[in-house]
């Protein structure tokens, strides 16, 4: 297993490379034969404003899946450890999750739905905010997936959005948690005709909205 550790505004040491190892081998050490590399992200906002300073991220590869788990706080150390047993429970989640699927072998029969157009207003009564400059790019791999398999990638990584290549479409979708009304979106291309690409009468987002019901259900 390949572990990296990376630092922004701060210097690793021996000692944080030990503290850091330490803890997040023992996080997953249950999980190695799952787990390809591990990535951990270590930053301290220069900015006296931010509060709390110290953010720990720890990345991992997991047989083509991501996993992500991310904690600030005012101490690195505790960030450290919050973060160690976030990303051991996202690992424990994601290792159920496939052997659920493995052992589910006959076929989920869907409804098919009237097809919706995307809300015009994502982001309801927040108020959008920028960053000034762009601080940090990252690259993926961008395998095709379905709808129901980017869905399980988004419950596994920490964030509330999950970007993907549809393998229905062939098109870069992005799905996200809707924090109103519940259920998830998904976000596509628009094609020539003003509408986004269906199949069996059905959009992404409706289907997406689908699947999370039955999962909760």
């Amino acid at each position: 297993m390949k572990l990296v550790i990376q630092g922004k505004n701060i210097e690793i040491t021996d000692a944080i490379r030990e503290y850091v190892n330490q803890k997040i081998e023992k996080a997953v050490s249950h999980f190695q034969t799952l787990t390809t590399e591990v990535d951990i992200h270590l930053s301290v906002a220069r900015n006296p404003r931010i509060n709390p300073k110290h953010t720990a991220e720890v990345t991992i590869y997991a047989n083509g899946s991501v996993i992500r788990a991310e904690e600030s706080t005012e101490s690195l150390y505790a960030s450290i450890d919050l973060v160690a047993d976030k990303i051991a429970r996202q690992l424990r989640k994601f290792k159920e999750k496939r052997h659920d699927n493995k052992i589910q072998s006959s076929p989920k029969t869907i409804a098919v739905v009237d097809e919706h157009p995307v809300a015009e207003d994502l982001i309801g009564d927040r108020t959008p905010e920028l960053p000034a400059e762009v601080v940090r790019t990252k690259y993926f791999a961008m395998p095709p997936m379905t709808v129901q398999e980017a869905l399980e990638q988004l419950q596994v990584i920490d964030h509330d959005f999950y970007m993907f290549r549809n393998s229905e479409t062939n098109e870069i979708n992005v799905l996200y948690e809707r924090k109103t009304r519940g259920g998830y979106g998904v976000i596509q291309p628009r094609n020539g005709n003003g509408n986004g690409n269906s199949k069996h009468g059905k959009t992404a987002e409706s289907a997406a909205h689908e699947k999370s019901s039955v999962g909760k259900s």
